[in-house]
């Protein structure tokens, strides 16, 4: 391959707007600088989608990720009037900077705003995580991802079963780079860029270790919990029977819980538990709340917990890569294979499930098949990117 002149250097342009987004960006962000130095620049925009200090800015320090070069600070809202802000947003930066190709990544309103305002303006997208379903449109992050993979030109699927969704839908399979458009995309399977990044952060992560002595916590002794989905925690039924399962676990078994929380959880907690379950947590030495915490904290908690129970679809695959089973606060998840394997249960917000998925996975054995690649995707992708735009 011959590489072009400093004067033919490609430019990206990167959305995040969530804070899993940031994470799985670093990994795009370490493979050019470490590979295509030179060759491409990366314009990153952050949405401002979900923004709090301790959820946001931090990461970009400790994952070594760039600034982002703008910010449109759009915070929250209705999905319709987040999305237009962004749109416009997003389609003005492009045009400012003469991007060559738009980068995506999951399935937020940052990244159905991206995908919108650079096919409209026939500016190439590359969605990272595509072919994702949970087959279930109720959920917003369905339609964005949906209709994101069919305006991009380059898919990079992070499993088989991606692939075998977007083969359903009529996309051809591993077209060369060299035909790839929005009309007939380009169908790859790269890996999963979230195990290229616990690969790379999980000793690092030890660094973080105070964290566990801070809180009284041993290693292979406590529940990690995560809780954010607005149909879990905006829904007084819900949240209810989510933190009764957890209560009953944390005092009925010789396991903690932890529960970093999320700053959308904290609200929802005040106004939504009845006060005689939020007095047991309160009164509680054994389920342990703690302020949010960052990514390598995150990586942590989980590599020195027992198991883990979430509604979030990367600490399911984090779980995986770091060998815990998962609990998983949903009725369907994007990430089949976990559940097939056995790896994960899916229990959404019922208490008799949750309790029956703890006891089955507490002494489970369990394997660990190489679903997510080898490590590399985001080289993988990079080296596409680069391939496609030079063409």
């Amino acid at each position: 391959m011959i590489f072009p002149t400093f004067e033919d250097m490609k430019k990206i342009v990167t959305i995040i707007g969530a804070r899993p987004q940031i994470i799985k960006a670093a990994a795009i962000s370490r493979a050019l600088k470490n590979e295509f130095e030179g060759k491409i620049q990366e314009v990153i925009v952050h949405t401002g989608q979900h923004y709090d200090a301790n959820m946001s800015d931090v990461f970009f320090g400790e994952l070594g990720i760039p600034k982002p070069n703008y910010n449109l600070n759009i915070g929250s809202g209705q999905h319709g009037g987040q999305t237009a802000g962004m749109l416009q947003g997003i389609e003005e930066i492009l045009v400012k900077e003469a991007a060559d190709l738009l980068l995506i990544y999951g399935d937020t309103n940052s990244t159905i705003a991206g995908s919108l305002a650079a096919s409209k303006i026939h500016i190439p997208v590359a969605h990272i995580e595509a072919g994702l379903r949970s087959y279930n449109k109720s959920m917003p992050e369905e339609i964005n991802r949906v209709l994101s993979d069919h305006v991009s030109s380059l898919l990079f699927c992070p499993t088989d079963s991606a692939l075998v969704n977007l083969e359903k839908e009529g996309f051809e399979l591993n077209r060369p780079i060299k035909n790839a458009s929005i009309d007939h995309p380009g169908v790859y399977k790269s890996g999963d860029v979230m195990l290229d990044n616990t690969l790379y952060f999980t000793q690092l992560a030890e660094a973080k270790s105070e964290l566990l002595e801070r809180h009284g916590l041993k290693s292979g002794q406590f529940i990690l919990s995560t809780c954010h989905r607005p149909s879990n925690t905006d829904d007084p039924t819900n949240i209810n029977a989510i933190f009764n399962s957890l209560l009953k676990i944390a005092e009925e078994s010789e396991l903690k819980v932890v529960l970093p929380i999320h700053p959308r959880t904290q609200k929802c907690m005040d106004q939504h538990l009845s006060a005689e379950l939020k007095r047991a947590i309160e009164s509680s030495v054994k389920f342990i709340i703690i302020p949010p915490v960052s990514f390598l904290e995150m990586i942590l908690l989980e590599n020195h917990c027992k198991m883990i129970v979430t509604d979030s679809g990367g600490v399911q695959k984090e779980a995986f890569f770091l060998h815990k089973p998962c609990i998983v606060l949903r009725e369907e998840t994007e990430w089949v294979e976990l559940v097939e394997n056995g790896n994960a249960i899916l229990t959404g917000p019922d208490e008799l499930k949750i309790a029956d998925a703890f006891e089955k996975l507490l002494d489970g054995n369990f394997t660990y098949p190489n679903y997510y690649g080898d490590g590399r995707a985001s080289e993988n992708i990079c080296e596409t990117l680069f391939e496609f735009m030079n063409k």
